[in-house]
């Protein structure tokens, strides 16, 4: 896969207050074998793009679905539903790697909308999960925090109870209270401005923790990050992993805390 470009990276600093206004957004949305989630993220991931446009009705925004190594209906579900509409895209990889999805939806995006650094900096990437539903006001909240000078923003995440242990989903919430600069990083709700995900290296072509470790890179270039609960996303509360090390499998950790009794759902 191309490299993202970071020739320019020496060049950009965080600490210059010069950032100018967003004017573009690049969603980008890794799925492996995600039938049953994919029309309702794909549903919400439009909303937030519509609530976006109708408050700022000159900003570009393309969305891209980078469909990994699915064996089931996904590849069909996501052009299904986002035919017609130019703003969404889809492409199909065999990497088995969320690190690598992530990377490849950015950069097919960037191709088209990142033309140099200073375009970069006015440029966001928003980042989410295809069994994760956003809020409507996703995209605008993070544009908001990023006018306020965020370069980065962590946002919380929700199990969906549907189908979860309700042991499972209090321990989890012990564990995770929702509050303002949380110290959680999700990949499922995570927004970065181009700039800077340029000069971190963008993510790791990782199968887990891709999210933590483009964090820690920015975190350790400088980058003003914002940890908030104001964009909660719902995402799913199986257990059945989809990667080796993320959210489901943290949940499994999690139940086998409960000393065995707790049931999960595996979808």
């Amino acid at each position: 896969m191309t490299t993202v470009g970071c020739e320019c990276a020496a060049s950009l600093s965080f600490a210059c207050p010069d950032h100018p206004d967003v004017g573009s957004v690049m969603v980008v949305v890794p799925a492996h074998n995600e039938e049953w989630h994919l029309e309702g993220s794909i549903a919400s991931v439009r909303a937030a793009v519509d609530v976006l446009q109708a408050e700022q009705p000159g900003i570009i925004v393309r969305a891209m679905l980078v469909l990994d190594s699915c064996t089931d209906n996904s590849s069909f579900l996501a052009r299904k539903f986002t035919a017609g509409d130019g703003r969404f895209g889809t492409m199909e990889v065999a990497y088995r790697s969320v690190g690598r999805s992530r990377r490849a939806g950015i950069q097919a995006l960037w191709a088209q909308a990142v033309p140099d650094a200073r375009a970069a900096s006015g440029t966001w990437i928003a980042n989410t999960d295809a069994d994760t539903r956003v809020p409507a006001d996703w995209l605008v909240r993070q544009l908001q925090l990023a006018a306020a000078g965020a370069d980065v923003v962590l946002g919380a995440v929700e199990p969906d109870a549907d189908g979860m242990d309700p042991e499972l989903l209090r321990r989890w919430h012990l564990r995770h209270p929702f509050v303002e600069n949380h110290p959680h990083v999700y990949g499922a709700n995570l927004g970065v401005r181009a700039s800077a995900y340029r000069a971190a290296g963008g993510f790791p072509r990782h199968e887990y923790d891709e999210d933590r470790t483009l964090v820690a890179r920015l975190r350790a270039a400088g980058a003003a990050i914002h940890a908030t609960d104001s964009n909660r996303v719902v995402t799913s509360g199986r257990t059945a992993a989809r990667a080796p090390r993320g959210f489901a499998a943290y949940l499994r950790t999690l139940a086998g805390d409960c000393g065995g009794a707790v049931g999960v759902a595996a979808l």
